[in-house]
């Protein structure tokens, strides 16, 4: 079985979320991680799920001029690319692949509305994808971060358990 994890970070908190992830998945899936700049317009066959992660900007996804306020805010990353822009341009279709969608966001706005996670999920759907492997939110202390203490190991467990569910759907189809 595999999955493709495809991220966008602007100030690196993000990606070090999608790796976590991924090692979860690593659990009992092959993985492969991969920057939204590099990550393919076509997804490759065979896939059983696709993981995708950005942060959230202005309530939902990045769009360019959230990127680019993010790098007049110190963002370590390119601010070309986001996970909006990707969405918008896969192949439009009933995929097979399940979708699980995560964010990252700031922990002082922790319950304002809106996130990353149900917008690209939403645009997923749109798109043909399967819903019902997810979505979750991450947190960081401040706009640049560091990651809330525990994060990580947050991530690493929620991989796991998509992996699992992917491996019972896998089983109930077969």
């Amino acid at each position: 079985m595999k999955a493709l994890v495809v991220y966008e970070s602007m100030f690196g908190n993000t990606e070090e979320v999608a790796r976590a992830v991924a090692d979860g998945l690593r659990e009992r899936l092959e993985v492969e991680v991969v920057e939204v700049g590099d990550a393919p317009a076509s997804l490759p066959a065979p896939l059983d799920l696709v993981v995708v992660g950005g942060p959230t900007h202005a309530f939902s996804m990045t769009r360019q001029n959230t990127r680019e306020d993010a790098v007049r805010q110190g963002a370590t990353h390119p601010a070309g690319t986001g996970i909006r822009d990707w969405i918008d341009h896969l192949e439009a279709g009933r995929h097979t692949e399940y979708v699980a969608t995560f964010d990252t966001r700031v922990t002082k706005v922790r319950h304002l509305p809106g996130s990353a996670a149900k917008s690209a999920t939403k645009a997923l759907r749109r798109h043909g994808f399967k819903s019902g492997a997810g979505t979750a939110s991450f947190y960081v202390a401040d706009v640049d971060g560091p990651l809330v203490d525990g994060e990580l190991e947050r991530a690493r467990a929620w991989g796991g358990q998509l992996a699992a569910e992917a491996q019972a759907r896998a089983g109930a189809s077969a």
